[in-house]
């Protein structure tokens, strides 16, 4: 096997099929590609409702878990990381959202220059090929698809209007002009009703270059540096270990937890923990691995009066009929996410931008396929209920120098009464939605967290999160940061990170977008082409 390579990129997630495609499209650089995952060809990867089915699958996602936590009642959290050929952007629900520009802004304010809303709207634009078409705010020629999800069948008017009466706003298009209020929601879903992965829409278009190498199945242990430059990494393949070199660069790419994870391994990183694990330190830097953050969640859940929910579509033989039909047309109500509507609001008036995000799902949570003549589950409205900016922070760290042990991921989530405050907030926001009409007529009861229940005491027992880690690897220009605004990784050349946890803070909102942003932008700064030009 080829060797030596001008890049390496480790980690086939959603920044690093983008970053194999572009540093791979001038043909002028051999580029190599290394996942730890296996390629996305289940089927099940390809429609979008497959999503519920892969979820937590272990043969693509990392199994991890968060540290247990008292307040969080003692529990350790599932943390899903897609492990897969396009990493989580081939197993998330697909839920297409930006955040709000001031969350841009405030990376330009913590030191992050060159990434405020108008520097970076311009790599928005070009990622995206938008059912609305080409504007100020939407490209309609990039690799991404991003298309509505059509919401008829999804209780969408219904809940659109008790939104509404609840005195909340209304927005037709959450990454335009009006970034907070009620919308449809927007999934990276092609016209095909297929998923839109940066696997499908970066790195298999790119595969037929000879130029690009992709290493599957390949875990890497360690980045090789020598004189304090990154030369290649060493990897574990079939079996058998081996060196793989870098004429130019190294760029990590693994998410919040596995990039810091690897530089740790690899010397780079807080020394008394690497000493502690007998690992040599090359660049004592104790903010590898700190700052992580995570959007919190609960969901809350209303018994329907009637068996209008989604679940009518999960009657098994309507489902094969829906399954046959998108495999043949693209089209039907497995062709598309089941999210009725997004909300985004701010529980307290003095907010600059949105601090709770609402998902409405027209499903329970549990949702099975049934059969007509078999048990039946009850009908149940559910909304999730989303954090945006909290201020909790937590922390990844190596649990062994064994590159093949996971992380420990400490999430910390709750510890600051604000974060209690604001979900609190969300709650309310939802009860005042569902008192009035038609939603009121439409339901029984509260189901969760259920009239007269003690709040702080359901956060602590029901908080979950999502799939939106980040800032382990904190750009800034201050000393105490990990990499610098072209995304370098300080005292070591020829090393970026790109991904994720280079964010100084997590963005308001589901972040897959934001992190094939990053690695559009990081894109250019790799090759040295000017970026593109600021919308000011």
């Amino acid at each position: 096997m080829q060797d030596e390579f001008d890049y390496i990129v480790v980690g086939g997630g959603s920044a690093g099929c983008v970053l194999a495609n572009r540093l791979s499209e001038s043909g002028a650089d051999s580029v190599l590609l290394v996942e730890a995952g296996g390629p996305d060809d289940n089927w099940l990867f390809r429609m979008p409702l497959g999503f519920m089915m892969n979820a937590a699958n272990p043969a693509y996602d990392w199994g991890y878990a968060s540290e247990p936590d008292d307040k969080l009642a003692g529990r350790s959290l599932p943390v899903p990381r897609g492990r897969v050929l396009g990493g989580s952007s081939s197993v998330n629900g697909m839920i297409y959202m930006r955040g709000h520009s001031g969350d841009y802004d405030e990376w330009r304010q913590l030191g992050a220059a060159g990434w405020s809303y108008a520097d970076v709207l311009p790599y928005f634009r070009r990622m995206e090929s938008s059912w609305r078409g080409g504007d100020r705010f939407h490209g309609d020629q990039g690799p991404l698809a991003v298309t509505r999800v059509p919401g008829e069948h999804l209780l969408s008017d219904p809940i659109r209007r008790s939104v509404l009466a609840a005195g909340f706003a209304e927005s037709a298009d959450l990454s335009g002009e009006a970034q907070e209020g009620f919308s449809e929601c927007e999934v990276t879903v092609d016209s095909r009703g297929r998923r839109s992965s940066t696997a499908a829409a970066y790195l298999r278009p790119a595969m037929k270059r000879p130029n690009l190498t992709v290493w599957s199945h390949t875990h890497v242990g360690r980045v090789a540096i020598a004189d304090g430059r990154a030369t290649g990494i060493e990897y574990r393949r079939d079996g058998r270990d081996g060196t793989a070199h870098a004429r130019r660069e190294v760029i990590l790419s693994g998410g919040a937890y596995n990039s810091p994870q690897l530089l740790m391994l690899s010397g780079i990183g807080p020394g008394d923990q690497l000493a502690a694990h007998g690992i040599p330190v090359i660049r004592d830097v104790p903010a590898v691995g700190r700052n992580l953050a995570e959007h919190p969640l609960v969901y809350m859940s209303y018994a329907a009066r009637e068996p209008t929910t989604f679940l009518r579509a999960l009657r098994s033989d309507r489902a094969a009929l829906s399954v046959l039909r998108w495999a043949l047309t693209g089209k039907g109500a497995f062709a598309s996410q089941i999210t009725s509507g997004v909300l985004m609001l701010r529980t307290r008036p003095e907010l600059e931008r949105p601090d709770i995000q609402l998902v409405f799902l027209p499903v329970r949570l549990d949702a099975k396929m049934w059969h007509p003549f078999g048990p039946q589950q009850s009908h149940v409205l559910s909304v999730m209920v989303m954090q945006l900016h909290p201020e909790s922070r937590g922390h990844v760290a190596l649990r062994s120098a064994d590159p093949m042990a996971a992380p420990r991921i400490d999430l910390n989530l709750l510890s600051t009464p604000r974060d209690f405050a604001d979900i609190r907030g969300g709650i309310e926001a939802v009860r005042s939605i569902f008192a009035q009409s038609p939603l009121r007529d439409m339901v029984t009861d509260e189901l969760a967290p259920g009239e007269g229940a003690d709040l702080d005491d359901f956060i602590r027992r029901n908080l979950k999160i999502t799939q939106h880690p980040a800032g382990t690897c904190r750009m800034g220009d201050d000393a105490a940061a990990v990499v610098d605004s072209m995304l370098r990784v300080k005292g070591v050349a020829g090393l970026r990170v790109v991904d994720a946890s280079v964010m100084p803070s997590v963005p308001g909102a589901n972040i897959n977008a934001a992190v094939i942003m990053v690695a559009e932008r990081a894109s250019d700064l790799i090759r040295g082409i000017a970026p593109l030009p600021r919308d000011d």
